[in-house]
């Protein structure tokens, strides 16, 4: 008759392990399916650093290209004020003229 006790007590221990075992294995995390729409920190990081890069170099030849129509604008500013001045200066050429030719007609009636 003990025999037949400490078999029940061996089943009882083992049934109640067996319990034991399976609510922690309740709260154990289970494998997890990756995310198909996951993208590591390592890609989102560089997609961002070249956005970074590519709007950093486009605002650079901004700048450049603003430089160059200005210089352009600066280089038209004097050929438009050397032409005015050469436009002036043959004016000036043409009165120049016109006087002397006109003090010679003055001179051959006078």
């Amino acid at each position: 008759m003990f025999e037949a006790k400490k078999a029940g007590l061996t089943d009882r221990l083992t049934a109640q392990a067996e319990a034991k075992k399976a609510l922690l294995a309740k709260f154990k995390p289970k494998p997890a399916a990756p995310d198909p729409n996951f993208v590591p920190r390592e890609v989102i990081r560089a997609n961002e650093l070249e956005a970074v890069r590519a709007a950093r170099a486009e605002a650079k030849e901004a700048a450049r290209q603003k430089q160059i129509e200005a210089e352009e604008a600066e280089i038209a500013a004097k050929r438009a004020e050397r032409k005015e001045r050469k436009q002036l200066t043959k004016a000036e050429q043409k009165a120049k003229r016109d006087a002397r030719y006109a003090a010679r007609q003055a001179r051959r009636r006078g």
